[in-house]
């Protein structure tokens, strides 16, 4: 079975207390379960995670490429800014692995600075603003390419 790694940044550990207008009111539980039915739909084996540090996500990208796991990325706010998870993003798709990058929101219907992403331009490609189902187009996406 094709393993994918949800691996999701900073502050969606909240999910579903965290501005629910935006995010939704989903629990980051509630993403769990759901990955792992979306996954056994799609015949993937699906691990989410979720991590606050910064380090800890370019580990999990590392790992991702040293054990050939595609990865379903949601960078939160280190999209806009983290030069090393894009230098570790870029890591995946170079070993020929699939990474989309997952927004719940639509960046671009966001403030401004929401609108630069460092992670894009080394993704395979980008799925935002339909909250969860964000990430059932992204591992469909990946179920595709596999």
């Amino acid at each position: 079975m094709t393993r994918v790694l949800v691996l999701n940044g900073p502050n969606l550990g909240r999910l579903g207390v965290r501005e629910p207008d935006v995010y939704g009111s989903a629990s980051y539980a509630d993403l769990v379960d759901a990955g792992a039915r979306w996954g056994d739909a799609l015949a993937l084996a699906v691990e989410v995670r979720q991590t606050d540090s910064e380090s800890e996500l370019v580990g999990w990208l590392h790992e991702a490429v040293d054990t050939g796991s595609h990865v379903v990325l949601n960078p939160a706010a280190f999209t806009h800014y983290s030069y090393a998870l894009r230098d570790a993003a870029a890591q995946v798709t170079k070993a020929g692995l699939v990474l989309v990058e997952v927004h719940l929101s639509n960046p671009y219907a966001r403030e401004t600075f929401r609108h630069t992403s460092v992670i894009g331009a080394v993704a395979t490609g980008t799925v935002a603003g339909f909250g969860f189902d964000s990430y059932q187009l992204a591992l469909r996406a990946v179920a595709a390419r596999t």
